[in-house]
């Protein structure tokens, strides 16, 4: 997400505090680019998540998704 967006959300967030509020066309807006931002903070803690590992009780390092594979 570009400084430019996040500074948008900053300006409606401290916009939508006053007593003006937000337009119907700014709460969307608003709703679209938190969406955004929460979607690519998903994404980057996945992909931290795939690229992670973990030691066994035996000691032999393996990836985070072979946790799924153990529980089951």
């Amino acid at each position: 997400m570009t400084k430019e967006k996040i500074a948008r959300i900053n300006e409606l967030a401290k916009k939508s505090r006053t007593e003006a509020g937000l337009t119907e066309a700014e709460k969307a807006e608003q709703a679209a680019l938190r969406r955004e931002y929460i979607d690519e903070m998903k994404q980057s803690l996945r992909s931290q998540l795939d690229n992670a590992d973990y030691i066994d009780d035996k000691g032999v390092r393996r990836p985070v998704s072979d946790l799924k594979k153990v529980k089951n």
